[in-house]
């Protein structure tokens, strides 16, 4: 059967609906793109089922009538992974947005079960209701969905305590590419009763099956917190003062490292946010400590911490959340970041990871490189220092577009990734391949890696209909 034809089309739509499978440009132009807006074409059509029911049969019938299946949702990827591709076969997008159900929620056990189309910040808000935490935390939670999240492996501000996406989760319900469901929806803390199935899907990105439903850990909410901005004169002097706050006494709950210029960055675009410290120190930190129990002495450890810290010449300066307010005011500072730096102008963009203890020669080698090639550049880094997820951007002169920048200087990602595999990092952190990151997979990747990715591939879905052209590099 053609993928153009007709009857395919009114078969996908008699599984979930006519309004619920798109066609027309207006309604699938939104779906064409991801946050960065770099990659994708417009789709032939999108589903949108409700349930992983009308899911199984949508991919049967895409599969049946050649069309490959791009799943996605919040679309708050930055990696091309959600998106539709001009090479290969026709596409659909597969949106799981109408999925957003909390299945269940068990306090007791500490878990939750969550569809894929559920906001992130829905599946936080439903674990505070019982009195626990679900505890990733980025800027986009609030339109990123579970889905994706898992598809990407997806990390943020407190993986230094909690991890990834992926230590997160005790079960999975996933589509397969042939139709059938692979019910593994399990909440037991310990199965090992064979392959642990649930992490050939997370980080996958939607090229081994459709996630539905995830169930998940919750941890008990953090009662005390203490969160603190500060300075400090190195990446090295950031680092000795981790060490310090990891023996503090209290969860080191987020570490972060802040170039400078970032910050001036958010000070020009970002009026209405105030930056809690002078911009005068080349870097800055922002932590947080916290305990699940409300006497914990957690200003007392920071206070302390800090004190000691600057004694040591660790930080130059600090200054503490005094209520709730600020203490949200300084993480919007860091989380709004990113769409500032769009407003800023072009950057070539990477996303590494190193050991934690190689982040301040990783930055001196990136910097020096940086610069030698590309002098009229200007290297930013934000990033997570506690767990060695560093952001680094090169950011093009005032006045030139991002296409003169990505001719100039498009190789500043390679440069960065090679240092960072070089120190025993990898080049993809936490925003996961998509297709701007096959360069760097097809380069950088163990071969022997990459042939099992493929074998795996190749026996789940051997058509290669599912998301086609993301995270494998083409043979």
């Amino acid at each position: 059967m053609s993928p153009f034809d007709a009857g395919t089309f009114a078969s996908l739509a008699d599984v979930v609906g006519p309004r619920n499978c798109l066609r027309t440009p207006e309604d699938i132009a939104p779906y064409a793109t991801d946050w960065r807006r770099a990659v994708g074409v417009a789709p032939v059509a999108v589903l949108r089922p409700a349930d992983t029911a009308e899911v199984a049969e949508a991919v049967r019938r895409c599969v049946q009538g050649g069309l490959a299946i791009v799943p996605a949702g919040g679309r708050t990827g930055l990696a091309g992974g959600a998106v539709a591709l001009a090479a290969g076969p026709p596409a659909v997008v597969l949106s799981l947005e109408r999925m957003n159900r909390i299945r269940s929620v068990d306090a007791r056990d500490f878990s939750i079960v969550a569809e894929a189309g559920c906001v992130v910040q829905s599946v936080q808000q439903a674990a505070i209701a019982v009195d626990r935490l679900f505890p990733i935390m980025w800027g986009a939670q609030g339109s990123a969905m579970i889905g994706g999240m898992l598809g990407t492996n997806a990390g943020g501000i407190r993986t230094i305590r909690w991890g990834n996406a992926r230590e997160l989760v005790l079960g999975l319900e996933v589509v397969l590419p042939d139709g059938r469901v692979l019910d593994d929806l399990r909440r037991v803390r310990k199965d090992n009763s064979g392959y642990a199935l649930r992490h050939l899907f997370i980080g996958a990105e939607g090229t081994l099956g459709v996630i539905t439903a995830a169930a998940m850990r919750l941890v008990p909410p953090m009662r005390a917190v203490e969160t603190g901005f500060v300075a400090v004169p190195s990446p090295d002097a950031a680092l000795s003062l981790l060490s310090r706050a990891l023996g503090a006494g209290a969860e080191v709950v987020a570490f972060e490292l802040v170039k400078r210029i970032c910050l001036e960055t958010v000070a020009r675009y970002g009026p209405q946010l105030r930056i809690p410290l002078p911009l005068e120190s080349p870097w800055y930190v922002m932590v947080e400590l916290a305990a699940p129990h409300a006497a914990v002495p957690v200003r007392q450890m920071m206070e302390t911490m800090l004190s000691e810290g600057l004694e040591a010449g660790e930080l130059t300066d600090a200054v503490l959340a005094e209520n709730e307010g600020q203490r949200a005011a300084f993480w919007r500072v860091r989380e709004d970041y990113p769409e500032f730096s769009r407003m800023a102008g072009p950057a070539i963009s990477t996303d590494t990871a190193v050991p934690v203890s190689a982040v301040p020669e990783f930055l001196r080698r990136a910097e020096a490189a940086l610069a030698a090639r590309w002098p009229e550049g200007e290297m930013v880094a934000i990033g997570h220092a506690g767990d060695g997820n560093i952001h680094l951007g090169l950011k093009a002169p005032e006045g030139v577009t991002r296409e003169a920048w990505v001719a100039r200087a498009g190789e500043a990602d390679m440069v960065v990734n090679e240092i960072a595999v070089s120190l025993g990092g990898s080049f993809s952190a936490e925003h996961g391949i998509g297709v701007s990151k096959l360069h760097a997979m097809q380069a950088l990747k163990d071969p022997l890696a990459i042939e099992v990715m493929r074998s795996l591939k190749r026996t789940l879905d051997p058509r290669g209909l599912m998301n086609p052209g993301k995270v494998l590099p083409a043979n």
